[in-house]
């Protein structure tokens, strides 16, 4: 009876790693995924450059960082520049890095303060008090919409919400960068693929 369970439980694996053969289709999508994200929030701080190396150095209203100009130079260049590379899977384990690196100090200047959660949502086991402080503003909005605007109109395409602006999107591409650099670009769909392969080749010659 072991045997005959081994047997069968060998058969399901074997059929799974007939799967591998497409195993390059999960990066892609990470990188397809992640890239316009990334290039868009790249494009909006080098569209408003002054202002996000001033929002990087000022203490009062903004991060405190050193060398705000830098930063913000490294931060936007990175996001758009990576994002293009993550596209056509260039250096796709190299420019993960930086952009980790990226995500990493988001989430602890920009981020946490807020939790986790990125929507305010009080019935989310996650929510903290500002979530729940959110939800009484939201409820006034919609009263104030409902009193004095057109609320089925307002809300025809979705719900009204607050941003809560928590940890939630930073770490949840924290996490699939983290994929990536483990797993690079991918089988066959990716140039680090074919690059790989040119070079082995070369250098078994």
């Amino acid at each position: 009876m072991a045997n005959l369970i081994i047997k069968h439980t060998n058969s399901l694996h074997d059929l799974l790693d007939k799967t591998r053969m497409f195993e390059g289709l999960a990066p892609l999508l990470l990188r397809l995924y992640l890239a316009p994200v990334l290039m868009q929030a790249g494009y909006n701080k080098l569209s408003h450059f002054e202002d996000t190396a001033a929002w990087f150095g000022n203490p009062d209203w903004g991060l405190g960082l050193p060398m705000p100009e830098v930063l913000a130079a490294l931060a936007s260049g990175t996001e758009f520049f990576g994002g293009m590379l993550l596209i056509v899977g260039l250096a796709t384990r190299w420019i993960s890095i930086p952009l980790m690196i990226t995500m990493i100090v988001a989430a602890l200047t920009v981020h946490i303060d807020n939790g986790w959660l990125a929507i305010a949502d009080r019935t989310s086991w996650l929510a903290n008090d500002q979530v729940m402080e959110a939800g009484e503003r939201l409820g006034r909005v919609k009263e104030i919409l409902k009193e004095h605007g057109n609320y089925d109109w307002l809300t025809g395409k979705g719900s009204v919400v607050i941003l809560n602006n928590g940890i939630e999107f930073a770490a949840t591409y924290f996490i699939m960068l983290l994929s990536l650099f483990f797993t690079g670009g991918g089988r066959y769909f990716s140039i680090d693929y074919w690059l790989g392969r040119k070079f082995r080749t070369l250098e078994k010659g």
